[in-house]
């Protein structure tokens, strides 16, 4: 019997990777504006501190200041972002452009994050904020649906690293639970700030079943992985890209994990690894020198992830042509990627293997069945002899 599966190191087109189901658990709502947005809404809300008001020198400005290689710097481009997102009416717009966009995308299943404290300068409540960002993602899926996307949208409610409003937040998280809030995470400047400092909160999401990630060893190394995970118990890690620091490559080709990058492979620990990001924050130097080569091949629970779309001018599929051209990725990597994303999901575990069997396991099928049919059509009419 002939194997009837896409010849081993065939690359998938753009237009494939575009069109196949992917997942995303690491993505800022106030890092995926569309420029023309950022100026409408500064228009709208009298927003005056725009370095461009037209959106294509817009857009290149926030990738620009982004490219600094710190992560402090990387941060600051969103004093503008959260500036014009302090309304309701501009969160819902935002949020259901983001369902949108990702939709578009082929992503099919999503976890976007935001900070309800940073949008409550204009007057909003936490809870208006929360019920603002989850009635755009309902509109956006909605909309999306018309257009023939299917996307489903989780919030992920993220707490200031520097700030002390974490408990409460996580408290926020935890009410809006069933009403699409699927979790809770904290993020911002690492050094300085350890996850240790908000130790009531994650205490508090235990002791209510909950789910939280925590960003760690994205600019910070081994100490903030260990802390998330030992001290915090974290679900997954934010980016988590620093583990590489506790793997050793021999001259020989043979690699040694330490006990820490051996715990998270054996316990399945998922790592929201972001690519361009990591590039522009300093934690990788290129693509093809980024850790999840090696942590692909050393069968980690690795995700990919676009972390600010507008920031790092990027989309799911553009990760992934990224990682086709670094490491020779078939769909089956894309696939294999996609699958430990949806199993990581903070959704139930129902619900995640239907998506696993009922959507992203089809739809790779059927991508890479195309090469059959490309295969007949060049060949017909050629006069060939039957095998």
């Amino acid at each position: 019997m002939t194997s009837q599966t896409a010849p081993t190191g065939n690359a998938p087109t753009a237009d494939q990777i575009r069109r196949a189901p992917k997942v995303l658990l690491h993505d800022h709502l106030d890092g995926g504006l569309r420029p023309g947005t950022v100026v409408d809404l500064a228009r709208e809300t009298g927003y005056a501190d725009l370095p461009e008001t037209d959106p294509d020198k817009l857009g290149i400005w926030f990738q620009e200041a982004a490219d600094s290689g710190s992560l402090e710097r990387y941060l600051e481009t969103f004093r503008h972002t959260v500036g014009v997102l302090q309304t309701k009416e501009a969160l819902i717009r935002v949020a259901r452009e983001c369902a949108e966009d990702l939709a578009e995308d082929g992503v099919v299943y999503a976890e976007v994050r935001y900070a309800p404290e940073q949008h409550l300068d204009r007057g909003l409540s936490l809870e208006e904020v929360v019920e603002a960002v989850n009635e755009g993602f309902r509109q956006g899926e909605r909309l999306a649906r018309e257009n023939g996307h299917r996307i489903r949208v989780g919030a992920l409610l993220t707490a200031m690293r520097h700030a002390a409003r974490s408990l409460e937040i996580a408290e926020l998280a935890n009410r809006y639970r069933d009403s699409g809030v699927v979790g809770f995470d904290i993020a911002g400047a690492e050094a300085g700030y350890p996850p240790t400092r908000h130790l009531d909160a994650f205490e508090y999401l235990k002791r209510e079943n909950n789910h939280f990630t925590i960003h760690a060893g994205e600019a910070f190394g081994l100490p903030s992985i260990w802390q998330a995970l030992q001290w915090c118990g974290a679900d997954r890690l934010g980016h988590g890209v620093r583990i590489i620091d506790d793997i050793e490559v021999r001259e020989d080709g043979s690699v040694k994990l330490g006990r820490l990058a051996s715990y998270v492979r054996d316990k399945r620990i998922p790592l929201e690894l972001c690519p361009s990001s990591n590039l522009q924050t300093g934690a990788a130097p290129s693509y093809a020198e980024h850790p999840i080569g090696l942590l692909r091949r050393l069968h980690f629970r690795a995700t990919v992830n676009t972390d600010n779309r507008l920031m790092s001018h990027t989309t799911m599929s553009r990760e992934f042509e990224h990682l086709v051209e670094a490491f020779g990725y078939t769909l089956d990597d894309i696939q294999w990627f996609s699958v430990n994303a949806m199993k990581s999901a903070f959704i139930p575990f129902d619900e995640r293997l239907a998506m696993i069997n009922d959507v992203i396991k089809p739809g790779y099928a059927e991508l890479k069945s195309e090469w059959l049919f490309r295969q007949t059509a060049s060949t017909s009419g050629s006069g060939g002899s039957e095998a």
